[in-house]
């Protein structure tokens, strides 16, 4: 059997293996088995038409393994990793979502009751026994054809819960107090799974709000909208006059922002933002910041003239997590918008981000330009390639001498990586350089030769 999980759960086409309805009955099974104790599990997903049936199959599995189920329903990723840590008698959390993918991508996320993504250990042992029953004569699947599958629904108590988090934590606001008075906000929801809460939120907090991506009909998630699409968001703020627009995924775990100008702020900019900001105030512990290997070289040179040390981790929130654990830091994440405050959460959770955002801008006066003045980026680009399988990147042929050419060329000037997707059948091509002009002549060789092999048609 393929490996189930890459960086961020089981994902896949809704009906198709891996998302098949054995597999996803299996892994509800599994979840049990492998976390070998009575299991309370907490359901959340986002608005894909998908989700609903997906999310019956998987609690259908955990009872029949003799677990407990509770839906949140429509749910952000983060908020799930939140209940679940919160909540003594929660066990584990399970979210329905393929995150920025488009909507006919569904997957599977498993979180401990710490509310951190599970090991690898575990999602082996998943594997295994999701594995063990697809062999099985005797396992029966339950089809949410074979009849409705009642769900336990807390989501309103779960939600008042999770923002009175945000709130507290985010903007140090208690109930009913409104510090975004007077500020003019434009939201993009992404049709996804914040596409209520995001606007509860900062409402409560007063804000005055411009919406898109608030409407979600099971099939435009994502859809030229959200973190990925800001384009739509950046007219919005410049013909509103916001202060600042606000951009989160399909779940809600990453954010970027677009300036009262228009010009948008991803990851990067926001780690830059809140590690000064932590150092000024003496919360930026060891002055050690987490990135990736994407992570632009221009962010690790204006730490650096901080005093703040950037170490690389793998591509992938849980790496970047782990690198966090490790170095006892206090902030890292990814030019996508997903970043950490372990101290406040282990989950990468973008309306926290929002709000960590905006208490910096209310508390110095400055707006996001002003903010970010301090880092320059090194010219980027990043290139997609879809492909048809996964081999290892040195058995392609050319590819070794290719990147061995380009690195020499590079030397001093630039980086350059090649990875797969964890995610999708994507194989990607990073370049970074002090010359536009030379980072796409090295990333167009680079994706031209990957497609020839492997590039689908």
């Amino acid at each position: 059997m393929a490996r189930l999980f890459g960086t961020d759960g089981i994902r896949g086409i809704a009906g198709e293996y891996p998302l098949d309805e054995r597999t996803i009955f299996a892994c509800g099974i599994a979840l049990v088995r492998a976390l070998g104790r009575p299991l309370r599990v907490l359901l959340g997903r986002d608005t894909r038409e998908s989700g609903p049936w997906i999310e019956r199959l998987l609690a259908a599995g955990v009872r029949e393994a003799g677990g407990e189920v509770v839906s949140a329903g429509v749910f952000t990723t983060p908020g799930i990793a939140y209940l679940v840590r919160a909540h003594a008698e929660l066990n584990a959390g399970v979210v329905i979502s393929a995150s920025h993918n488009p909507y006919r991508d569904n997957g599977i996320k498993l979180f401990s009751a710490e509310g951190m993504k599970l090991s690898d250990a575990q999602e082996a042992v998943i594997e295994r026994e999701i594995e063990a029953l697809a062999r099985d004569p005797e396992v029966e699947i339950r089809s949410p054809q074979d009849g409705a599958l009642h769900l336990e629904s807390e989501g309103e108590r779960f939600a008042t819960e999770y923002l009175r988090f945000l709130r507290e934590r985010g903007l140090g606001a208690s109930s009913g107090e409104r510090p975004l008075a007077g500020w003019r906000l434009g939201f993009d929801g992404a049709h996804g799974a914040a596409y209520r809460l995001g606007p509860r939120l900062f409402e409560e907090l007063g804000a005055c709000l411009d919406l898109i991506g608030t409407a979600p009909d099971g099939r435009n998630i994502n859809h030229e909208c959200g973190s990925l699409y800001p384009e739509a968001l950046r007219q919005l703020v410049l013909r509103r006059g916001c202060d600042v627009g606000i951009a989160v995924d399909g779940d809600a775990d990453r954010v970027v922002f677009i300036t009262r100008t228009g010009e948008l702020l991803d990851g990067d900019d926001a780690l830059y933002i809140l590690a000064t900001y932590l150092q000024e105030r003496g919360q930026l512990r060891g002055n050690v910041v987490v990135g990736t290997e994407m992570t632009n070289f221009g962010l690790e040179q204006a730490l650096a003239q901080r005093g703040i040390a950037l170490v690389r981790a793998k591509v992938g929130d849980r790496y970047v997590l782990e690198q966090l654990l490790e170095h006892r830091a206090s902030l890292g994440g990814e030019p996508s918008g997903h970043l950490i405050l372990p101290e406040i959460s282990p989950a990468g959770d973008g309306l926290l981000t929002a709000l960590l955002i905006l208490r910096v801008m209310r508390e110095t006066g400055r707006d996001l330009t002003e903010l970010r003045a301090g880092l320059t980026r090194y010219p980027q680009q990043v290139l997609n390639v879809r492909v048809r399988e996964k081999p290892p990147l040195e058995t392609i042929p050319g590819l070794p001498r290719a990147m061995a050419e380009a690195r020499e060329r590079l030397r001093g000037r630039g980086r350059v990586l090649v990875r797969y997707s964890g995610t999708e059948p994507v194989a990607r091509v990073m370049v970074e350089a002090d010359a536009e002009d030379l980072v796409q002549e090295v990333a167009t060789t680079l994706a031209d030769l990957i497609r020839r092999h492997l590039g689908t048609t």
